[in-house]
């Protein structure tokens, strides 16, 4: 089949949404970690949390590298529009991401006390800045930017709304889950037992955002109610039962989570806890698509209007399609690998 009569701009729509999802539930759960090590009570507990991410943590970002090139090669209007409105944002991010980088690595080395603890601090405050930015980002999209013509209108503050910083602190929430219930996969005892607190209170402050979110992504335009079949006035139940069905798998999955995160140790399957956490992250990341589709830069310009030409989708699709499973089959490699639970003395920086 030709490539050029395929719909290609939703098949990229599709390729960076799904790298996006990867990205936030493989790096989103190392960023929740970095987190959580602020909570731990002691250096050793400190390593073993980071050991359970030490062999994946710098390939997770991979997936972010390719939502943001996919983004510029496949819908350069879209990129030309977003990223000035997000500039500030993104600068905070990436720097988060770098120094986060640096003090995973320099913590192992720091023998004083004082350099060991500001090392840390920069390995848990750099995961809380670039979880943080991440979400306000992620709202700034969601609320809109400003446009005229083609270009952003907007001033640099935009992106600093309540709403925006609603989904930031809600994103927070859900990394720290996701983290807490990789622990609870990766560890055990103790430090196990703290995991599920960790996951269980993550896991209300989840529930309370995820809902609050919802809620006022529906007053951000009259086209998200409409896409759900209801407003102030009028009721449609063959576009709102459908569709309902995300929201209510999203309950179903967080009634179940809690129930497994409050039985303990032995009684619920240890992989389940980050499974159920991404799926209920899923089930809110398919609303939200279902809120914005079609629309790449709400509520101005959709996927086609933003695309590339077709030519150069096509092009830029067989290299996806060669690349994609090669990185799919490397990071299923990687975590297979490394599979288990982590003991004392685990780690890279423990030889």
């Amino acid at each position: 089949m030709d490539v050029l009569h395929l719909d290609l701009p939703l098949i990229w729509a599709v390729l960076i949404a799904v790298a996006i999802m990867l990205y936030v539930l493989l790096d989103g759960m190392d960023l929740g970690i970095g987190m959580l090590t602020a909570v731990a009570s002691t250096e050793d507990e400190r390593n073993m949390m980071t050991a359970t991410i030490e062999p994946v943590w710098d390939g997770n970002e991979t997936w972010l590298v390719l939502g943001g090139g996919g983004l510029f090669a496949a819908f350069p209007l879209a990129y030309s529009i977003l990223m000035p409105a997000f500039y500030l944002p993104v600068i905070f991010m990436l720097a988060a991401l770098i120094f986060r980088g640096v003090a995973f690595e320099f913590r192992h080395k720091a023998v004083r006390r004082p350099t060991r603890l500001f090392w840390n601090g920069a390995f848990y405050g750099g995961s809380f800045a670039a979880a943080l930015s991440q979400g306000i980002i992620l709202g700034s999209f969601i609320q809109g930017v400003a446009v005229e013509g083609r270009a952003f209108a907007g001033g640099p503050l935009d992106w600093l709304t309540p709403f925006s910083l609603m989904v930031g602190f809600g994103v927070v929430a859900g990394y720290v889950l996701l983290g807490a219930c990789w622990l609870v996969l990766k560890t055990e005892a103790g430090l196990q037992a703290k995991a599920r607190r960790w996951a269980i209170l993550a896991l209300v402050a989840v529930a309370i955002g995820f809902a609050a979110i919802s809620l006022a992504t529906l007053s951000v335009d009259p086209r998200v109610t409409e896409r759900w079949g209801f407003s102030m006035t009028h009721l449609e139940p063959g576009k709102l039962l459908p569709l309902g069905l995300i929201p209510l798998s999203g309950l179903i999955l967080t009634g179940w989570l809690a129930r497994d995160l409050v039985s303990g140790a032995g009684k619920t399957p240890d992989w389940r806890p980050y499974l159920l956490a991404a799926g209920i992250f899923l089930s809110g990341y398919l609303g939200l698509a279902v809120s914005l589709f079609p629309w790449l830069v709400p509520f101005a310009f959709t996927i086609h209007e933003t695309a590339a030409r077709d030519n150069a989708l096509g092009f830029m699709l067989v290299g996806a399609v060669i690349m994609l499973p090669v990185i799919l089959a490397y990071t299923a490699y990687v975590y297979s690998v490394f599979w288990g639970k982590v003991k004392p003395g685990d780690g890279y920086h423990s030889a």
